[in-house]
């Protein structure tokens, strides 16, 4: 018998063994697997059901109960927005009922009522929570908080959230986040620093309003 031969069954004969053992092992051991296979489809099967017959239909009604809500939020009705109607739920309602269920959007929407009513800590609470992942959204999220700390009259905090909206997105409505990100600087003495706001948007932004407003900042700076 050559060596590459016995070797061979060698190799055959450990396969089978270890097969036998495994085989054995199911055996001894089949109402425990089962048990707990068993039990592995009874989750998958609730988590399942508690998707379709709970929360799927929680977020329907969630969702169907922020539609006033909005309404008039874009009518600027901004107390009726976070308080309702009598008839119909606000968003601080919707937020203790419902939480994230109804959606990331609720926490923008009560945090920008609560900024356009003067509520500015409430403002920031709300505003923190959105943690959407539409880039637009999350740099204005970071520019309303940035206002509700201007409210505060906590400019340095203020200006680093101006500075998170200008790195989360870059588009025309960045150019608004720079405007207040230098208006900020210059009121914290950092005029160097508020010139390189006015500068970026007179480069990357000449065609927005922004753009056409920011020479008068830079020509008073240039003054001072």
């Amino acid at each position: 018998m050559s060596q590459n031969t016995q070797h061979n069954e060698e190799k055959d004969k450990a396969v089978g063994t270890a097969v036998s053992g495994f085989e054995s092992f199911i055996a001894k051991h089949q109402k425990h697997i089962t048990n707990a296979l068993l039990a592995v489809l009874v989750i998958i099967a609730a988590i399942f059901a508690i998707n379709k017959w709970y929360i799927t239909p929680l977020q329907k009604e969630a969702m169907a109960q922020t539609f006033v809500a909005e309404q008039y939020f874009r009518a600027s009705d901004f107390t009726k927005a976070m308080n309702g109607d009598g008839n119909s739920m606000g968003f601080t309602d919707i937020i203790d009922q419902y939480g994230k269920k109804a959606g990331q959007s609720v926490f923008m929407y009560a945090g920008i009522c609560e900024l356009q009513l003067g509520n500015y800590q409430n403002a920031i609470n709300y505003l923190k929570k959105y943690n959407g992942k539409d880039e637009i959204l999350a740099a204005r999220t970071f520019c309303c908080i940035g206002d509700a700390y201007v409210g505060l009259k906590n400019n340095s905090k203020a200006l680093s959230f101006y500075e998170k909206a200008i790195s989360r997105a870059d588009n025309l409505y960045t150019a608004q986040y720079l405007l207040k990100a230098g208006i900020v600087a210059e009121e914290l003495g950092n005029n160097d620093k508020a010139l390189e706001f006015y500068k970026k948007i007179q480069v990357k932004y000449p065609q927005t309003f922004e753009g056409y407003e920011v020479n008068k900042y830079i020509s008073r700076l240039k003054i001072k």
